[in-house]
């Protein structure tokens, strides 16, 4: 197993946080940008896990970014910073800055392919959607066609935050009880991306990739329901999409599934 080696770079001018881990034996291969979910980050998402060890493996270069608000990067005081374009944009400035390339026929190395889970899983379905020149193939994880964060109460969630009142709705009191499981997460910086995602709801017919896809969810993943949705959207536009269900598994713990990583890692070399 190769030990994979991390070095730091600068992010975008909104401070994403941006962590680059080569492949010991790069033979050249497309990067992967890895894309975290909501109230985790680079570090539980993907290093915790082992998927930047498989994929380093594999002789794949890994990028992968932590949101704002989240893991290691700053809270931003400007809520224009949470909101899902200005996100993609930033990502796009990350990709130009460790010299991604335009994709181009015959060379293997061009392009990107995009790991993203939950929230980033959202991200990533519209940055392929609308770089279509540039993403080569996608796995999107605990996807789901309509936004959990949507229908987020957040007042209800303020102000159990500030004087512990209770929050009614089980879906808002569940994804608070989630972010408050990592010690080290700034919550008010989350309500801060709730705000902001709240303000550029989701459409996924709005914009659909025409990349490869792989969507993936656990059996048991209530967020994921509405998975077959996507799969729709994208068949409806000619796109090439698998679909991996993993047997047992929750949204909260389909992401360490060896047989994501084995899927993942079977379609983007395919």
């Amino acid at each position: 197993m190769a030990e994979h080696h991390e070095h730091l770079v600068e992010g975008s001018r909104n401070g994403l946080a941006v962590r680059v881990f080569p492949a010991e034996d790069d033979a050249g291969a497309r990067p992967v940008l890895l894309v975290h979910g909501f109230a985790s980050s680079a570090e539980l998402n993907w290093v915790a896990s082992g998927w930047i060890t498989a994929l380093n493996d594999a002789g794949r270069r890994v990028i992968a970014v932590d949101l704002p608000g989240h893991g290691g990067n700053p809270a931003p005081e400007d809520l224009d910073a949470y909101t899902p374009s200005r996100i993609r944009a930033d990502i796009l400035q990350v990709l130009q800055d460790e010299h991604v390339r335009p994709l181009r026929d015959g060379d293997p190395g061009s392009g990107v392919d995009v790991v993203g889970y939950s929230l980033g899983a959202r991200l990533a379905w519209e940055f392929g959607a609308t770089q279509p020149q540039l993403v080569h193939g996608m796995v999107l994880g605990g996807p789901a066609a309509h936004d959990p964060l949507a229908d987020f109460d957040l007042a209800a969630a303020q102000r159990h935050l500030a004087d512990g009142s209770p929050i009614a709705d089980p879906s808002t009191a569940d994804l608070v009880r989630m972010a408050r499981l990592v010690p080290d997460n700034d919550l008010f910086a989350l309500m801060s991306m709730v705000e902001a995602v709240k303000s550029e709801p989701f459409d996924p017919a709005h914009t659909v990739p025409t990349m490869p896809v792989l969507l993936v969810a656990g059996e048991r993943d209530e967020i994921a329901v509405s998975l077959p949705e996507l799969g729709r959207l994208l068949r409806d536009r000619r796109t090439r999409v698998e679909e991996l269900i993993l047997p047992a598994r929750t949204h909260a713990n389909a992401i360490t599934s060896r047989a994501f990583k084995q899927g993942a890692l079977a379609f983007l070399n395919g």
